[in-house]
């Protein structure tokens, strides 16, 4: 027996609308793990593919990705990091309380589903945070004891900095700008690896904090010695 008309359409309808609300946990299969150099620069209108979203908190504006209102539900990238890692990107926060927030080695889709408190499934870099008062590296619990922190420098509303985070095994160092020596490092005696920590997260509470031009590349492609010239 076929449907009539009417309920063809009303089936056309209802597919069209399921369609156009799929969710980015959706996506199929997982794009390639990242084996070399590997980067973005914001500048095209739609976030992607390579990134899965838990809130509609991230856009990208003029070339650069914004994330405000986010309440720790993280836009993860959906290409697995190698274990010994270097990871480096522009910020900037619009917002006198700073905040800037990233997540490395989770789990590629925890976020926070009650606006509560919130517990990592990797490390999190926070600069400025708690009303811009302190900045810290954590494992996991960003409120817990398995971090280091500093307070100071503050962010610098509108001011961009440079980061990066060097990841080697259980050492995670995070430069800032121009710092010759590490903003801070975090030592971890049961280092977050393998399945459930391969993944990295752009993070928000609720500032206006901005990211730009991220590069991701295995620790050895930036630390190899140079070919001898014949």
């Amino acid at each position: 027996m076929t449907a009539g008309p009417a309920r063809a359409a009303a089936a056309a309808a209802m597919a069209l609308a399921l369609a156009g609300c799929k969710h980015s946990d959706d996506q199929g299969a997982e794009p390639p793990a990242i084996a070399a150099p590997w980067s973005d620069d914001f500048e095209r209108p739609d976030i992607g593919d390579d990134w899965r979203t838990t809130a509609d908190a991230y856009q990208l504006v003029n070339g650069a990705l914004s994330a405000r209102g986010a309440r720790n539900r993280p836009m993860w990238l959906r290409r697995a990091l190698p274990r010994d890692v270097v990871i480096e990107l522009d910020v900037w926060s619009n917002s006198s309380e700073g905040d800037i927030k990233i997540e490395l080695a989770g789990d590629g889709r925890s976020y926070d589903k009650d606006g509560g408190r919130y517990t990592s499934t990797g490390y999190v870099a926070v600069m400025g945070g708690w009303g811009n008062s302190k900045s810290i590296l954590a494992r996991g619990d960003e409120h817990g004891k398995q971090l280091v922190e500093r307070a100071s420098p503050k962010v610098k509303e509108g001011e961009r900095y440079h980061w990066k985070i060097v990841r080697r095994g259980g050492r995670i160092e995070w430069f800032v700008s121009d710092m010759t020596s590490p903003f801070l490092v975090l030592s971890d005696d049961a280092p977050l690896e393998g399945p459930g920590h391969q993944y990295f997260g752009i993070n928000n509470w609720q500032s206006d904090s901005w990211f730009d031009n991220l590069r991701i590349a295995p620790l050895e492609s930036e630390t190899a010695a140079p070919a001898k010239q014949p």
